[in-house]
């Protein structure tokens, strides 16, 4: 089986990797040329006629006729989609709409068309092969992709929403199907516990050479379930079960425990290794291993520097820069985030990061840009978004042939990011007045920056009046934790999941945003343009002799699976 697959990924994926081999020599000229297909396709829609797209000539036109927007400026039309109405934003109807955290607290919705799905699938080949050149042995044995529900629900038009990936796993074909260890029924279970704890149940009963999934904190997370339920899981093996009980959702369970055999001979076998070692290792289960597909750069790269200690010594090669508005680069090497730019599947503009809060900032095209410089991208897609500002830092770090080597560092200024959950300074406004609403509390200043270490937030709040760290324990700190859930759809899937921790409460002493913002305006800052930060990238130096009280998590592994959007 794992011939006929390769030989598969050789044919297609050779030929989809040489058409991008040869558009790296003239970037420039495939570049305009999918603008203007792209736009040809799409003039006689709504947002066509509304910008002109029949006259537009060149790259110049288009910078003309359309501006830059972020998501806020296309929800109406993206509204209009989802009742039902056609050719808004692509002459192509949707098939399906991606999900994520918007910046308001509402969810975006991101459309997909058969093109874009067609264009993230040749990426995909080409990342298959071009990873089957560098390590041929990577694909013997069985794979273990971990990735979302495919349908999260449906629009009153009936147009689906949820993950791409989820779909592409569901319907993958049966050649490729029958090497997965993880059927997609278990990415159906509700519960995240029982989710992971199946995860891990499947992917132990099989020899694995390859696991791929975009967040390395899954990875950990299912190192860690490994090494708590080990005893559970060789019983499971053992009898053939599943090894929970299902309480809801009883059909998925059945199918699910229809396919199970019961597999003496390798329970005997994860027995020994865990005599051995003391639990459950991924390292030790799955001493095959050849390969291990995730994010390596950007925030999430502190985590994914961990997975030695479970998973060992081996490659690791990232999927790419990959959001719910698509896929954009093809990764070629190991241990490195960076990857080619996908110049034949959307368009790409530029803004010098120095440039990324100017009004008009310069807009460079994919062959202005210089290695070693960061810039705020803009996408124009298939899937019908155009300039599109994604608030996302990427750094050009070389070149491959003529085309940019690009990696994603961050999100712009006003987000942050630990493991994926995009948490925006409107987040936090929200959460908090929610907070104020619900305690009564008298919040004078606060601001929040990221542990990458620990994966969680830091909270730091200037309370006026008297509140005792007990109240602050046991009522404030988990009322913000809910309250970000609800506004940050992400965030509190991660923190259904076990991949992000519950937060850190810092109490400020009175005085403390008064004294640091005198501080920096007699630094030289003008107190006319002197803004506050309410998100920082990192904890700021200067607070640290303010803080009165720390304040931990009641339970720090507790999550947030009961607030009602991690549902």
């Amino acid at each position: 089986m794992s011939l006929l697959l390769k030989t598969a990924i050789r044919l297609h994926g050779r030929r989809a990797s040489l058409r991008l081999d040869r558009a790296t020599l003239t970037p420039r000229a495939v570049q305009q040329q999918f603008l203007l297909r792209t736009l040809c396709r799409n003039a006689d829609t709504l947002f066509g006629r509304l910008h002109n797209f029949a006259e537009i000539r060149s790259e110049a036109d288009y910078r003309r006729r359309v501006p830059v927007r972020e998501y806020e400026g296309f929800r109406p039309f993206v509204n209009r989609m989802m009742a039902g109405e056609p050719f808004v934003l692509t002459k192509e109807q949707p098939v399906m709409l991606t999900m994520t955290s918007g910046t308001t607290g509402e969810q975006k919705f991101i459309p997909v068309t058969r093109a874009s799905q067609r264009a993230e699938a040749q990426l995909m080949r080409q990342w298959l092969y071009r990873a089957l050149l560098d390590h041929p042995a990577y694909m013997d044995e069985r794979s273990v992709a971990i990735v979302s529900r495919a349908v999260e629900g449906h629009t009153p038009s009936g147009l689906p929403y949820g993950s791409a990936s989820g779909v592409t796993y569901k319907n993958v074909p049966r050649l490729i199907r029958r090497t997965q260890a993880i059927p997609y029924l278990v990415s159906e279970i509700e519960d995240y516990d029982q989710r992971y704890f199946l995860i891990a149940r499947f992917a132990l009963a099989a020899h694995i050479s390859f696991i791929i999934t975009p967040n390395p904190t899954t990875l950990l997370r299912l190192a860690q379930i490994l090494s708590e339920r080990t005893e559970d899981f060789l019983r499971a093996i053992h009898d053939g079960t599943l090894g929970i009980t299902a309480t809801t959702q009883r059909d998925v369970y059945a199918q699910l425990s229809n396919a199970l055999k019961p597999d003496p001979a390798r329970a005997r076998l994860l027995a020994s290794v865990a005599a051995q070692t003391g639990s459950l290792r991924p390292a030790d289960c799955w001493p095959n291993l050849k390969l291990i597909s995730c994010w390596i750069g950007g925030s999430v790269g502190t985590q994914a520097h961990k997975l030695a200690a479970d998973y060992g010594a081996l490659p690791l090669r990232d999927l790419g820069y990959i959001a719910s508005e698509g896929r954009f680069t093809v990764p070629f090497e190991d241990h490195t985030p960076s990857g080619i730019l996908a110049l034949r599947s959307n368009y790409y503009e530029f803004i010098p990061e120095q440039e990324a809060e100017s009004a008009e900032p310069s807009i460079l095209s994919s062959h202005e840009l210089e290695a070693g410089r960061r810039y705020s991208i803009l996408l124009t897609t298939q899937g019908g978004l155009y300039r599109y500002r994604i608030q996302d830092i990427v750094e050009v770090t070389g070149f491959y042939n003529n085309a940019p080597l690009v990696a994603f560092v961050r999100k712009e200024g006003e987000t942050a990011s630990i493991t994926g959950e995009k948490l925006h300074v409107n987040h936090l406004i929200l959460a908090l007045n929610e907070v104020r609403r619900r305690s009564s509390l008298n919040i004078e200043q606060f601001r929040a920056a990221p542990d990458y270490a620990a994966n969680r937030y830091d909270i730091y709040l200037e309370i006026s009046g008297h509140v005792t760290p007990a109240v602050l324990k046991a009522e404030v700190l988990p009322s913000i934790d809910s309250a970000l859930a609800v506004v940050n759809i992400e965030y509190a899937q991660k923190r259904a999941s076990g991949r992000l921790g519950a937060p850190r409460l810092h109490l400020m002493r009175a005085g403390w945003a008064n004294k640091i913002s005198r501080w920096h305006i007699a630094s030289g800052k003008r107190d006319t343009q002197y803004k506050w930060p309410l998100l920082c990238q990192e904890p700021c130096p200067e607070d640290a002799p303010f803080v009165l009280h720390t304040i931990e998590a009641v339970d720090e592994s507790s999550r947030a699976v009961s607030f009602s959007a991690a549902a």
